[in-house]
């Protein structure tokens, strides 16, 4: 994970973690002025990296099958893999398809939105974050970005911009997390009639370990977000209620 320790002064994690919502240095001073920031996890940054690709691949030979299919006009070579994984679970077969199956099409669909929600948070950090040094700010002069800066170079991601990229990835994270439970739960309730098929070690290798990834991630990522967002809610001054003047 990226280290927090060479943090320029106006930020420093509040949970221990290298996620935490920045604040201001002096613990003692007013909420007034503190300016907050996110800093991006390697983890995350990697994941995210891996997973993009595969999940739009994924949600392409979802929704626009059965041309994607063996036997298609757009399975060759894109979409070759499919054919073994097709076998393997047949949600993603013929049977499934054949039965008017609608689970892997609205996964697929959902896959599109949770995937474009993690697209702003990586574009966000590349465009807005800036290199954390040990002078005491947060440097944007002479930096060269690219995939070794996005991924291990110390950045904080400040402001509202910062914010807003942490609530739209912990949503996601949520989001992939519990359809992912729910895929598993389904399959269970069903007597395993789509995976219930293959040998043991074939079973493991080639669906609970593939799937698993996505249960593993999205539920790091939706703890150290959600750490962030607690850690930001319990140092933050009460809101006042609307219409209730601020002097009150």
């Amino acid at each position: 994970m990226v280290s927090t320790r060479q943090h320029p002064e106006e930020y420093y994690p509040s949970s221990g973690n290298d996620n935490g919502i920045a604040r201001s240095a002096s613990k003692g001073s007013s909420t007034a002025g503190k300016k907050a920031g996110h800093t991006p996890s390697t983890i995350t940054l990697l994941w995210l990296l891996f997973a993009i690709p595969l999940v739009l691949w994924d949600t392409v030979y979802v929704l626009l099958r059965p041309h994607t299919m063996p036997g298609g006009k757009l399975h060759s070579p894109f979409f070759k893999p499919y054919a073994l994984y097709g076998s393997v679970d047949y949600t993603y077969g013929w049977p499934a398809y054949k039965s008017g199956h609608g689970f892997p099409a609205g996964q697929g669909l959902m896959n599109l939105f949770e995937t474009l929600a993690y697209i702003f948070y990586v574009t966000t950090v590349y465009r807005y974050g800036t290199t954390a040094t040990g002078s005491g700010r947060a440097s944007t002069k002479n930096v060269r970005k690219g995939l070794t800066w996005l991924l291990f170079e110390e950045k904080v991601v400040g402001g509202r911009v910062g914010s807003l990229a942490v609530l739209i990835a912990f949503s996601a994270s949520v989001a992939t997390f519990s359809k992912t439970v729910l895929y598993w739960v389904m399959e269970a309730f069903a007597h395993f009639d789509n995976v219930g098929h293959n040998p043991l070690f074939r079973l493991i290798f080639l669906w609970v370990v593939p799937n698993g990834l996505w249960l593993v991630f999205p539920g790091y990522m939706m703890y150290v977000f959600g750490q962030e967002i607690l850690s930001a809610l319990e140092s933050a001054p009460p809101r006042p209620k609307a219409g209730r003047s601020k002097e009150a």
